[in-house]
């Protein structure tokens, strides 16, 4: 049975006015995404990866095409779209609990089922002990858990992860994004991740799309298929696929990286 699709971007392109003219950041990107799929963007620095983020979320009108989830134009945002910034955003006067149940409190559906949703959720994903504790008790990864709580617990369509590890230190970045891509898959999550990590984005998605230096195109689509050990598909994991090496050089050639 095909699978359902959840985002269709149709000729999405972006123009800038500034005094000094025009700035093309984006122009002609075209990609579904289907239901359960993680689909990774990476592209060369300041190349717009974050604007188109933002035009599907509905952040940011585009100058063409349009965007569709579940079938509807996206023209603002909404609860079907969750979307998971780089900085976790935590309110530093409200407790781990309270910080999850925040984007229910803001749509009015709020109530004790919530809150025993909430518990189950932070005790499934090892923050049960921290429920009363504030954000500056808890560390960096412990933090991004809890923003990845709080976006799933409204229950969206679709994630948009900006970056979601990049303030993390190195080892950190690595155990966190291995735990947030299994609870990903866990909750049969479809999401698009932006990143700038090469690694990253392979362990961690189905596709990849390749963006070109601005004003970005799409450069080109890759297909993951990593031969992992049976039950134990971990993001980590799967960089000890035999195929990771190939998909890492691929696309290392396909951004024209020089060091």
């Amino acid at each position: 049975m095909d699978k359902k699709r959840i985002v269709e971007v149709k000729n999405i392109g972006m123009i800038y006015h500034t005094l000094n003219g025009e700035t093309e950041a984006i122009k002609n990107i075209d990609f579904d995404v289907f239901e359960g799929e993680i689909v990774g963007i990476v592209g060369p620095s300041g190349c717009g990866k974050s604007t188109l983020l933002s035009i599907v979320a509905g952040l940011i009108t585009p100058s063409t095409g349009e965007v569709l989830v579940n079938g509807k134009k996206v023209v603002k945002p909404s609860k079907d779209i969750g979307y998971m910034f780089q900085r976790d955003h935590l309110f530093e006067w409200r407790n781990i609990l309270r910080n999850v149940v925040l984007g229910l409190e803001i749509h009015g559906k709020l109530d004790d089922n919530s809150y025993s949703h909430a518990n189950k959720l932070l005790e499934a994903y090892g923050l049960g002990d921290f429920k009363y504790n504030y954000p500056r008790q808890l560390s960096g990864g412990m933090r991004q858990r809890v923003a990845l709580i709080r976006t799933l617990i409204v229950e969206p369509n679709l994630l948009l992860l900006d970056e979601p590890f990049s303030s993390l230190d190195y080892q950190t970045r690595l155990a966190i994004a291995d735990e947030i891509g299994i609870i990903l898959k866990k909750e049969k999550k479809t999401a698009l991740l932006v990143t700038h990590d090469i690694s990253e984005a392979i362990s961690l998605s189905d596709r990849i799309i390749i963006l070109t230096n601005r004003p970005a195109t799409i450069k080109g689509i890759i297909e993951i298929n990593l031969t992992c050990p049976e039950g134990v598909r971990t993001p980590m994991k799967c960089r000890e696929a035999p195929e990771f090496r190939h998909y890492f050089n691929k696309i290392w050639k396909e951004l024209d990286v020089h060091v």
